[in-house]
C-alpha cells in the first residue's frame, strides 16, 4: 500500500502571472514554486496549484477558503479583477461567505467575520450589498 505524501487543488490558468498575483494580493498565500507553467500556492493547510493551459478551463472548484477579514478580501477581489457571483450568504454565527471567482473564472467560496466599517466609508460586505 502507498503512501499520499501530498494532497492538492489543480486550476487552469490562461496567465500565470495575473492567477497568482490575483491570489497573493486576495489570500495572502506562501508561494511554494513560481514559474510561467507551475505554480503552487500553501493556503492553510492546503495547497493550491496553477497550471498555465493554452486552453484553460474554468470551473467551480470546490474550494472554499476563510479569511479574518471578509471585507479587505471582497474588495481585493474586486480590485484584482476577480469577481463577486452570489452572497453573502450567512455561514455560521457572525459570518458571510460569497461565491467569487478568480481572473481566470474558477470559483471559490470565500468566508469570514465582518470587520468593523471604517466610520463613513460604505462597506456593500458590512450592509449586505452586492455589486
Amino acid at each position: 500500500m502507498s503512501s499520499v505524501t501530498r494532497t492538492y487543488f489543480m486550476l487552469t490558468v490562461g496567465d500565470m502571472a495575473r492567477a497568482v498575483a490575483f491570489y497573493r494580493e486576495v489570500l495572502g498565500p506562501v508561494i511554494r514554486t513560481e514559474s510561467d507553467e507551475w505554480s503552487e500556492l500553501k493556503l492553510g493547510d492546503a495547497t493550491v496549484a496553477l497550471h498555465a493551459s493554452d486552453t484553460p478551463s474554468p470551473r467551480h472548484t470546490g474550494l472554499g477558503v476563510e479569511v479574518p477579514d471578509l471585507s479587505a478580501a471582497y474588495h481585493a477581489i474586486l480590485r484584482m479583477g476577480g469577481q463577486v457571483l452570489a452572497g453573502p450568504t450567512e455561514d455560521l454565527p457572525g459570518q458571510l461567505c460569497y461565491e467569487v471567482a478568480d481572473t481566470e473564472g474558477n470559483t471559490f467560496t470565500v468566508t469570514g467575520a465582518v470587520a468593523p466599517a471604517t466610520p463613513g466609508a460604505p462597506d456593500p460586505v458590512a450592509s449586505g450589498d452586492t455589486p
